[in-house]
């Protein structure tokens, strides 16, 4: 029989996209009819019997339960990503309070007046009942726009850092333990923050680098998990459901330290990072409690939905792996370690094959206009709002939460009809991916450069960030899943590979954005800052229109050894 490979992503290729694609999916030679008739039996059997859908699911009695086990891995994963995103985004609200504005030289004051919003009456609230002037607090530092994008900045140096040694643990070690750990180190140094700042601005910078090596691991921790956890028709709402959690974090973070910034509750500011580095200490001891690597690890997990999870991602496979060993001529020792698929050794990464990846590298490249976009809108919008627009601390938080609340309900919309579409073989696997990823780059682009053209209209402004920006949502169906189709194996390398290059964004963006500035906080200069922002987001998915693919990557399922004698390969789709 030939040795087709029925794993992950490349089975949604075949049993749900139509026969085109496994008649391509031959094996040794492509004229052998009997091998084929055997294949396509091998086909029909493995798609009627264990398909993950729903129905599935209900033949084998999941249905007697609403809340399963790998329901609670994904809400305690959407509510670690809303912890950690709360810490990572409450100073890009706490920093309008902490600096002293007025005690900041201008370059030339009268542009400065000519070219920003009018200044609405002090205390009024004639433009509308979000838009008001409050006498602004004199905060206790003197940082210039340099040294405030240096502040927001640090966090992604030593975020960046993490991103790849964080997938390879997880592979290596599991990622609850990872996952974990990095929200606990995230919390511990947010607590830190405040006393930090008093101390030195070094201080603060080293903290907030050390905050950010813990945060980033997360990302590919979780996918890592998504991989072994979650059957691939499920996948695009579930990873919808719990990336999300960074929207639902930023949503509530944003306007509680606006509020909390406003008060003399500890301080004003500090009051922020001490009640959310405490919220994920206690979030930590639940993940622990709840929270296994596997379905096979889980001691509380009924074997109802184990086994639905394990067929539908097809695990075990004792006699294709066999198979595998034969026409590789393994011998004993190498046999025994192919009988556990997921236990990758540390050196057994196919580094030559995964930077030759062209696929690999057009995931990366949009992800990083992406980044730029967004992180453009996290850590400098809120001073976009005070300075330009006038807004006081609580109204510019509130309204700079809002975008991200409706992204939030955008990406799960989004998914949900991308599996159904999926499902129902409207689209394939790659067009989904393309179609997706271009609706999340290009759409929030426009939204950008149409806050050059409303000018000072805090509704309409608010419109192309809360409206047209909630299509951002819409990349949880596009490239965020397109790592598990190149490579199931590899997921969380390959994650923490294209998310290390895209968050380099997170601190070259606040520092590109402040050079822009430079004491010169007009309406010319930040479109300027929106216009490049837009620029690299549709550039980036461009090029992901042209070379992306959804196919498993020949050195995903090779043994380390062919990998290794096979970096030519690279990028070269393993046609199943």
């Amino acid at each position: 029989m030939p040795p087709h490979r029925w794993t992950d992503e490349t089975r949604d290729a075949s049993c749900y996209y139509g026969n085109n694609v496994a008649s391509t999916a031959g094996g040794a030679s492509s004229d052998a009819d009997d091998d084929d008739t055997e294949a396509d039996d091998e086909r029909q059997a493995f798609c009627s019997g264990d398909r993950p859908l729903i129905r599935a699911a209900e033949e084998l009695g999941q249905a007697d339960s609403w809340l399963q086990t790998r329901h609670i891995f994904g809400l305690m994963g959407f509510l670690g990503f809303a912890v950690v995103y709360a810490m990572r985004v409450n100073l890009s609200v706490a920093i309008v309070a902490m600096v002293n504005q007025t005690a900041i030289p201008h370059s030339n004051s009268s542009v400065v007046a000519n070219d920003t919003c009018p200044m609405p009456p002090l205390n009024g609230t004639s433009l509308g009942t979000f838009w008001r002037r409050l006498p602004p607090s004199e905060g206790e530092f003197v940082w210039d726009e340099a040294t405030q994008g240096l502040v927001l900045g640090s966090f992604f140096y030593g975020y960046v850092l993490t991103q790849v040694p964080g997938g390879r643990m997880a592979e290596l070690l599991g990622g609850k333990r990872i996952y974990g750990y990095g929200v606990l180190i995230t919390a511990i140094f947010t607590l830190l923050t405040p006393l930090a700042a008093h101390w030195d601005l070094p201080l603060l910078v080293l903290v907030r680098i050390l905050e950010g090596m813990g945060e980033g691991v997360t990302y590919p921790a979780m996918h890592a998990m998504l991989a072994h956890w979650i059957p691939p028709l499920e996948r695009n709402k579930f990873a919808a459901i719990v990336y999300a959690g960074s929207n639902i974090g930023t949503v509530i973070s944003m306007p509680l330290t606006g509020w909390l910034c406003s008060q003399d509750f500890l301080g004003g500011w500090p009051s922020a990072f001490y009640i959310f580095g405490l919220l994920g200490l206690v979030w930590f001891a639940g993940w622990m409690y709840l929270v296994y690597d596997r379905p096979s690890d889980h001691p509380r997990i009924s074997r109802k939905e184990r086994a639905y999870i394990e067929r539908s991602l097809q695990v075990q496979q004792p006699q294709l792996l066999e198979e595998e060993q034969q026409e590789q001529d393994q011998d004993d020792d190498e046999q025994e370690q192919e009988q556990e698929p997921d236990l990758v050794q540390l050196d057994d990464i196919p580094w030559r094959s995964l930077l030759g990846s062209v696929p690999l590298w057009a995931i990366l490249l949009t992800q990083c206009g992406q980044s730029w976009a967004f992180y453009t809108q996290l850590t400098e919008l809120p001073t976009y709002m005070s300075n330009i627009l006038h807004f006081d601390i609580q109204s510019n938080a509130l309204l700079n939460a809002v975008p991200f609340l409706t992204s939030w309900f955008m990406g799960i919309a989004c998914s949900a009809l991308a599996d159904w579409m999926l499902a129902r073989r409207y689209i394939t696997l790659l067009n989904s991916y393309k179609l997706w990823n271009t609706i999340a780059s290009v759409v929030p682009s426009l939204g950008l450069i149409g806050i050059i053209y409303v000018g000072c209209d805090w509704v309409w402004v608010t419109f192309m960030l809360a409206g047209v920006g909630s299509f951002g949502g819409a990349v949880y169906a596009g490239n965020q899943m397109n790592h598990i189709a190149l490579s199931p194996r590899y997921a969380g390398t390959m994650y923490g590979i294209t998310n290390s290059a895209a968050n380099i964004c997170g601190f070259l963006a606040p520092y590109v954005i402040g050079l822009i500035i430079n004491h010169r906080e007009t309406l010319t200069q930040w479109h300027i800052v929106f216009w490049l922002a837009a620029g690299l987001n549709i550039a980036g998915n461009f090029i992901y229109l042209i070379f992306a693919s959804a196919d498993e990557q020949r050195w995903s399922l090779q043994r380390p050894a062919a990998v290794r004698a096979s970096g030519s390969a690279a990028g070269r789709p393993l046609r199943i």
